[in-house]
């Protein structure tokens, strides 16, 4: 995936310097969703907010509870990869599991990735298009530089053109 992060950290004096400059530990390029890919960028516990040590490192489930953040990218393919001969939706399940088990809790069965989490999410296309769909037949089009104030509320991400869509999202857990 190649997201660059640059770590700003400061010194007991308060000068500032760089912590760290390359890609996130965490990134992972999915082998069942050809395409889709994503990036633990940061994340904060509560009131713990700055730390030299690498806050991607501790995120495991990655849905943040009350007052923690998850700071990632994902990258969305086009849908008709979902669609495609050779799709295998149990294998893309499973590794979907094992990168965030507390997530894929809250997707509902056979609604094509329709979910609610008790997060707010602030998120930003960086490129691409998507569609975001409010399960109740509105379905809201985005484009790069828009951002969405997601709250809590059920959704599913759609990406409707024949190019990936890439996404920075905040997560800010609620309970």
């Amino acid at each position: 995936m190649g997201t660059r992060r640059v770590v700003i950290t400061q010194r007991e004096n308060g000068s500032s310097y760089v912590a760290s400059d390359g890609e996130s530990i965490r990134s992972h390029d999915f082998i069942y969703t050809p395409g889709m890919s994503e990036s633990v960028l940061w994340s904060t516990r509560g009131e713990e907010i700055m730390s030299d040590e690498d806050q991607a490192t501790w995120v495991r489930k990655r849905l943040p509870r009350a007052r923690d953040t998850v700071f990632l990218t994902v990258t969305f393919p086009p849908d008709d990869v979902f669609a495609s001969e050779g799709f295998d939706a149990v294998q893309a399940a499973s590794e979907q599991s094992l990168l965030a088990p507390a997530l894929v809790n809250y997707f509902e069965p056979g609604s094509h990735g329709m979910h609610a989490t008790p997060t707010v999410d602030y998120v930003v296309v960086l490129s691409g298009e998507i569609w975001l769909d409010l399960g109740d037949g509105e379905v809201i089009h985005l484009s790069q530089g828009d951002t969405v104030v997601q709250n809590a509320t059920r959704h599913a991400w759609r990406n409707l053109s024949q190019e990936p869509a890439t996404l920075a999202v905040v997560m800010v857990g609620t309970e």
